[in-house]
C-alpha cells in the first residue's frame, strides 16, 4: 500500500495539476521554506466568495509540489471559508503518507501560501473599503461644508 502512496506522490510531482499561471489572479502570495529552498507562488481567482481558479508555481521537493498540485484540485470550487477552515491535518490526509517532522513544512508550505494569499486579498479589500469609506464621507463632508458656507 505504501508504494501506491508513494507512486501517487511522484505522479503529482511529475505532472502537477494546476501549475501554471493565472492572467488576473485576485489574490497570490510567494511562500518559500528557507530550510530546504521549496518555494511556492500561488494564485488564486476568487469571485462571489467562490475560488472559481487557482494555478501554482514554483520548485522543490516532491512533498512540496505534490502537496500544492493536491491542494488545488482541493480548493478549486470551494468558498473562501471553506479554504480558510483547511487545516493541517486535512492537507496531510489528501497526502496520505506519514510525514517526518523534518518534512511537515515541506507538505505544509502550500496550506501557508494559501492562507497567506487570502489574508493579504482580504487586507487589500478592507483597505480598499475604508479608502472608498472614507472618500465617501470626505466628499459627503465636504458637500455639507459647502451648503452650510452658503446659508
Amino acid at each position: 500500500m505504501d508504494d501506491l502512496y508513494r507512486d501517487y506522490i511522484l505522479e503529482h510531482y511529475r505532472r502537477p495539476h494546476n501549475f501554471g499561471v493565472l492572467e488576473a489572479p485576485t489574490a497570490s502570495y510567494e511562500g518559500s521554506n528557507p530550510l530546504c529552498g521549496d518555494r511556492i507562488t500561488m494564485m488564486l481567482g476568487i469571485s462571489d466568495g467562490v475560488v472559481r481558479e487557482v494555478a501554482f508555481t514554483g520548485r522543490g521537493c516532491a512533498i512540496s509540489q505534490a502537496s500544492a498540485s493536491l491542494l488545488t484540485d482541493e480548493i478549486k470550487g470551494k468558498t473562501v471559508a471553506e479554504v480558510e477552515r483547511m487545516t493541517p491535518d486535512d492537507l496531510l490526509d489528501l497526502l496520505g503518507i506519514d510525514i517526518s517532522p523534518a518534512r511537515l513544512k515541506c507538505a505544509l508550505l502550500s496550506l501557508d501560501t494559501v492562507a497567506h494569499a487570502l489574508a493579504d486579498e482580504s487586507a487589500a479589500k478592507a483597505l480598499g473599503a475604508a479608502t472608498t469609506a472614507g472618500s465617501s464621507a470626505g466628499s459627503s463632508a465636504g458637500s455639507s461644508a459647502g451648503s452650510s458656507g452658503e446659508a
